[in-house]
């Protein structure tokens, strides 16, 4: 599984580093952040966990700075979290989470994406009863045996911890996941490839053909929406 996370922190990596559009959705997600609570991140740590995420995505500085400044100023833009749940090719499974001014635009935007790529919407719950939702943390390591137990002795409730091919992945509880970053950093662990809280499925499907190429127009399509902040999938590789 670790191998899996950093195939993929490669390929977005690689996606994301041309495309304005992450940039963007990485401004918005700061900006509520900082608009919640105090826009310092030393002492809002909802902030400060963005701007980690945005970092590791290669947001430059400048949009996160000035995200931070909007945030700051006397703007009453609001903007509201949603959850969109359906079905690509292929027992297929997609949870699309969104952060939008305009709750009617997004949900007309994402239910034209299932319905113009080959999927369908479902009702809320149809899909996520099939993921968990877990912490994750991802960094360059070899000995798991050694971490869980760091993490076991700062009171974190770590589900596991894998180590596959120079990469540690450790899954926590998503309340623990602040606290498990916290105990990695003060262990020493300097930088990380992936600190989210995602949802994961519990089995996973191998699409291919027709069937793959269906899947990532519709995931692609989605991923386009501006409003849309995050996808999860049951399908390898994504």
């Amino acid at each position: 599984m670790g191998r899996k996370w950093a195939n993929i922190v490669a390929k977005k990596t690689a996606k994301d580093g041309a495309n304005s559009k992450v940039y963007a959705k990485f401004g918005v997600e700061i900006y509520v952040a900082a608009k919640k609570g105090d826009p310092d991140p030393e002492t809002n740590s909802a902030l400060k966990f963005v701007i980690d995420r945005a970092k590791q995505a290669q947001v430059p500085k400048h949009i996160i700075d000035k995200a931070i400044d909007k945030a700051k100023g006397n703007t009453d833009e609001t903007f509201v979290e949603g959850r969109y749940e359906g079905f690509g090719p292929n027992g297929s499974m997609l949870i699309v989470d969104t952060l939008t001014s305009n709750v009617n635009r997004t949900a007309a935007n994402v239910r034209a994406a299932f319905g113009k790529n080959g999927g369908n919407m479902g009702a809320s719950g149809s899909v996520s009863f099939m993921f968990d939702k877990k912490g994750v943390a991802v960094f360059a390591g070899d000995d798991a045996d050694s971490i869980f137990e760091q993490l076991l002795e700062a009171d974190v409730e770590v589900e596991d911890v894998e180590a596959e091919e120079g990469t540690v992945t450790v899954y926590t509880a998503p309340t623990d996941l602040h606290k498990a970053i916290v105990a990695l950093k003060e262990a020493g662990i300097k930088e990380f490839q992936v600190t989210e809280l995602e949802m994961i499925p519990q089995s996973e499907v191998v699409l291919e053909g027709d069937d793959l190429a269906t899947f990532e127009k519709l995931y692609d399509a989605l991923e386009d929406d501006e409003d849309v902040q995050k996808i999860y999938t049951n399908v390898e590789g994504f």
